[in-house]
């Protein structure tokens, strides 16, 4: 007997971190991945999302929509593609890359309506939520220098050895590349297995990322969701300048001293 479809969202309880997700598997069809609405945005909440494989995105006016599309964009680092355009960015070293240096400053860029005339999903709470988790050694950024501004970056959420990405942001052609390179080497040597991209575009898919189902998707996030990590700060007092991988794929990069 087929289990009769559902049309509306599950209602999540407010002020109650700890109460259960409904499976992702009972998620909407259309919209895509729409699974719960309400409850909060606290660490304890998120953090209890993401484990799951489910994540918060709403706009101003609407309540808090949690989500979890099929199929999922994924990106394994080792796997990541670099362009002959990009090799040469690097080669140039015109970017120094930072992590967590400055969180808010990644963030409220990221925030920011894009040029198309886009408007953004990181509303106030969303952005005092995503601090919250970044403050617990959750959440975490990469900055991208030029000549002393901020010239790009991204930030997302570490639960074990999955890196959820969030957003990215570029005011230099190829920053938010380079921010990507850095993130993968830091994540490969550091035995994540995955960064969850959430939704593929087709500069995602260039650089090497792939569709899972859901499904699956989730299965590795189980897998890998207790897989001890680095926490805290990422943080090393060090601007790391990304160089082209040899040829071999093994990336090599220059450090200096704070």
């Amino acid at each position: 007997m087929n289990r009769p479809s559902r049309h509306l969202p599950y209602l999540l309880a407010p002020n109650d971190p700890s109460a259960s997700f409904p499976d992702v598997g009972e998620a909407l069809a259309d919209p895509d991945g729409l699974l719960a609405v309400g409850g909060d945005l606290s660490v304890a909440r998120l953090v209890n999302a993401y484990r799951h494989g489910i994540f918060p995105w709403f706009s101003e006016g609407d309540p808090i929509l949690w989500w979890s599309p099929d199929p999922r964009t994924v990106l394994r680092p080792p796997a990541l593609r670099i362009s002959r355009s990009l090799r040469k960015v690097l080669k140039r070293r015109a970017f120094g890359v930072t992590m967590d240096r400055d969180f808010p400053a990644v963030i409220n860029a990221c925030s920011e309506p894009r040029a198309d005339g886009g408007g953004t999903w990181l509303v106030p709470e969303m952005i005092s939520a995503y601090r919250a988790l970044h403050v617990h050694g959750v959440a975490h950024s990469v900055e991208v220098w030029q000549d002393g501004t901020l010239a790009g970056g991204l930030y997302g959420v570490a639960i074990g050895g999955i890196f959820f990405g969030e957003s990215m942001f570029t005011r230099v052609d190829n920053a938010s590349k380079v921010a990507l390179v850095h993130l993968c080497r830091f994540l490969d040597t550091h035995g994540f297995a995955l960064i969850d991209c959430q939704v593929l575009t087709g500069h995602l898919l260039r650089m090497g990322a792939e569709l899972l189902p859901r499904a699956r998707f989730v299965r590795l996030v189980e897998q890998y969701r207790d897989q001890p990590t680095p926490r805290g700060s990422w943080d090393d007092g060090a601007v790391t300048f990304p160089e082209a991988p040899a040829p071999a794929g093994t990336a090599t990069e220059v450090r200096h001293a704070r």
